[in-house]
């Protein structure tokens, strides 16, 4: 039996240097034993890095690497993939990186991974990886809500020509990102290599620098929470369902590091809109404070209600009569 394999998203505005990035990638050995889902061969000049072609979608690189173009349906390209390695047809794989178009909402590609009855099976959800052009990206995230959402579902920003831009833009658009996904990991493009942006999203942890309590960028707001003392899993878990089913479409993205009653070592979380992804037990607490920590970004709602809700549910779980009630050691699970 085997794990299931990751899937991670690279994903970027039209123009914001996606292509080029992979480009670099492909010749990392650190993506060796990775299969790779394009668009088509053609957009990022694969020809000198063949080194046999599968079938008509598949082809082998000299890195080691499979590359896929998606013909129809992400769902098709990978359980194409899967059967290839099922039946020894291909190497075994050990992650799966997907380039998605410059339109892009991560959030469905992420939902078709979670819902199909297969793919789950056999596959899993990793990290987001999104580009951002530091000539037109401030612009972007100001016009277009689909740079907005990308940004937003990232665990790594990218920010690419940065040689092109003035101090003053680069400097700007690092204040956006920052604003509207601080608990994302921003590096330059020049700096981003294979081993360092494609780690689950879950063994990230939020940034220790001390992060404001209420940023906004347009009509889209990023909001921090810190939590002193433990907080109940299963009282969490009713309070983040309900949060994501009520509003869910206009929250871009959950991200937090829990200390949970009874765990010893901090539980992270992580979700996008309504999908949430199973939760990861880190290996240690990054300072000995042990607090919790969530990060929200979304668009329209009150942050103050966000906070009182909470409040309310972890003071409900902490009462005498619930504290009764719980079978210990019993384990809850998210729903999603």
């Amino acid at each position: 039996m085997h794990a299931p394999t990751p899937v991670h998203l690279l994903t970027g505005f039209l123009g914001s240097g996606k292509t080029t990035l992979l480009q670099r990638l492909l010749a990392d050995p650190a993506l060796a034993n990775t299969a790779v889902l394009i668009n088509e061969f053609g957009e990022i000049g694969l020809d000198h890095h063949l080194l046999d072609r599968i079938d008509d979608t598949v082809v082998l690189l000299k890195s080691g690497c499979l590359c896929c173009t998606v013909r129809g349906e992400v769902a098709d390209a990978l359980l194409n993939l899967h059967s290839l390695r099922a039946r020894g047809e291909v190497d075994w794989f050990e992650r799966v990186v997907i380039e998605t178009t410059g339109l892009a909402d991560p959030y469905p590609v992420l939902t078709t991974i979670r819902a199909h009855p297969v793919l789950r099976s056999h596959f899993s959800i990793g990290g987001t990886v999104t580009t951002i052009d530091a000539v037109n990206g401030a612009s972007q995230l100001a016009n277009r809500l689909e740079a907005v959402r990308q940004v937003a579902a990232a665990d790594v920003l990218v920010v690419t020509k940065a040689d092109l831009a003035t101090p003053d833009a680069a400097a700007f658009l690092r204040l956006r990102l920052a604003a509207l996904n601080p608990a994302a990991e921003l590096l330059l493009a020049a700096d981003a290599d294979a081993a360092g942006i494609l780690i689950p999203a879950g063994l990230r942890l939020i940034p220790e620098v001390p992060l404001a309590d209420h940023h906004a960028a347009g009509n889209v707001q990023s909001f921090s929470m810190t939590i002193d003392g433990t907080v109940d899993w299963t009282a969490f878990g009713v309070w983040l369902t309900m949060l994501l089913n009520r509003h869910g479409d206009r929250i871009f993205r959950v991200k937090g590091m829990l200390n949970v009653a009874g765990e010893d070592r901090p539980v992270a979380i992580h979700g996008v809109q309504r999908l949430v992804h199973p939760p990861v037990h880190m290996s240690a607490w990054p300072d000995e404070k042990r607090q919790s920590r969530l990060v929200f970004i979304f668009e329209g709602l009150d942050p103050e209600a966000i906070r009182h809700s909470f409040e309310v549910f972890n003071a409900l779980s902490n009462a005498p009569a619930a504290r009764a009630s719980r079978q210990p050691g019993q384990p809850a699970v998210l729903a999603s």
